[in-house]
């Protein structure tokens, strides 16, 4: 399949400092395996973190806001199909792929549910359970209308992919469910080679820390969680590795109490090949979590909550322990950082999960079919979808006219 595609993303991709990174290199290589020819286009700028798209023959292209630079750049590459990172990237530009390149397939990638995230982190604050928190909210209108308005939306958790065509009605031939993956079955001989429980030292905990959700579970580490953890093990140490952390994180690294602020970690392999436990109290959050991904590929066992947990396992299966409550969590990590044979059974269960629910090859086939199938059929497919066409009316385009407003106002004041 030698098609066009074209990426717009809402920033370069970074897999060394987020899962959203990750999640979009495995799309690249998704859609380089069907003979995709891809360009790649954002309002952001590269950053020295940024991955080099241009050794995997992929094209960079600088566009702006309220500008025509997009519908030059559609004009030069013609795509078969635009891939949105997140909803927001669509409800800027997707006006102007419908209108410079109407036949285009148009996919989102959510990535997560950002309403879903942003309810629970309005519940969070509020002191109410993140279960009770309230979905029906003005962005869970502007991110639904982007599903419709597109052509396929791609949906990274099952728990997500029930929420909109249970709750919102969102009908299931707009969504395909595509988690995070990995690339292959993990070996018994890289089982074997890996450190063992008594060759492993300290908790671990990861994530980009301009997310909010980790933000928020440095935190309660800080102040719940590893003073009582430490006091009964005091030879134990909290090792948190994140790029981008704010000033408020750096300032509680403190060495005389094993609460160290580490940054940025370029290979996390090593990181996470050392560590004995993984601590991930997510208060909040949405999606699939790539720190409980990594773990399981590198045999670390970890502790994290029902919402950490959430789309990936439940309590039975658990590569480590889901805690209801903080502390039902210290008891827990102690228990599994002391334990080995508990330990171990929470390894296996991780490998078990990486092979029985996330190997590339469950998805690839069927995502492959579901895009040769839109593109053969997109016309009947948004008669079929009429309510994505309604959306695209300009009476509905309010975005649309304000940008071109904008770009107009900018151009006489040049």
């Amino acid at each position: 399949m030698h098609k066009q595609l074209l990426i717009i993303g809402h920033t370069y991709p970074e897999p060394s400092t987020t899962a959203a990174g990750s999640r979009m290199m495995q799309l690249i290589d998704l859609f380089t395996a069907q003979g995709c020819m891809i360009s790649f286009a954002s309002t952001a700028g590269i950053s020295e973190r940024s991955e080099d798209l241009a050794t995997a023959n992929i094209s960079t292209h600088a566009i702006s806001l309220n500008d025509a630079s997009l519908n030059v750049l559609l004009k030069e590459v013609v795509p078969d199909i635009v891939l949105f990172d997140r909803f927001v990237t669509e409800e800027q530009f997707g006006w102007r792929v419908t209108e410079v390149c109407p036949n285009a397939v148009q996919i989102l990638d959510t990535e997560d549910l950002h309403f879903l995230r942003k309810a629970r982190e309005e519940a969070f604050k509020k002191g109410i359970a993140v279960t009770e928190a309230i979905l029906f909210t003005d962005t869970a209108k502007r991110e639904i209308a982007s599903i419709l308005r597109c052509d396929m939306s791609l949906i990274i958790s099952e728990i997500e992919l029930e929420l909109l065509t249970h709750t919102f009605k969102v009908p299931s031939g707009l969504l395909f469910y595509l988690p995070l993956l990995v690339a292959a079955e993990i070996s018994e001989d890289k089982i074997h080679a890996l450190a063992t429980f008594r060759n492993r030292q300290h908790f671990v905990a990861l994530g980009n820390l301009k997310h909010a959700p980790n933000v928020a579970s440095v935190q309660l580490l800080k102040q719940h969680i590893w003073p009582k953890l430490r006091h009964n093990l005091p030879q134990a140490e909290l090792h948190i590795y994140g790029a981008y952390a704010p000033k408020q994180i750096q300032e509680m690294h403190s060495p005389k109490d094993g609460f160290l602020i580490m940054g940025w970690a370029p290979k996390i392999s090593e990181v996470l090949e050392n560590a004995k436990v993984q601590l991930a109290p997510l208060p909040f959050g949405a999606g699939l979590k790539g720190k409980l991904i990594d773990a399981m590929r590198y045999g670390l066992p970890t502790i994290t909550t029902p919402i950490g947990a959430e789309g990936m396992f439940k309590d039975e299966n658990a590569p480590g322990f889901i805690a209801n409550t903080w502390e039902a969590f210290i008891e827990e990590s102690i228990r599994l950082y002391t334990n080995e044979p508990i330990w171990a059974t929470a390894q296996d269960r991780g490998f078990n999960i990486l092979k029985n629910r996330f190997q590339r090859s469950f998805f690839e086939v069927s995502f492959q079919k579901e895009i040769r199938h839109l593109l053969n059929t997109i016309h009947q497919h948004r008669r079929k979808h009429f309510i994505g066409q309604i959306l695209q009316h300009q009476s509905m385009q309010a975005t649309k006219y304000l940008s071109k407003w904008i770009e107009a106002k900018n151009s006489k004041d040049r």
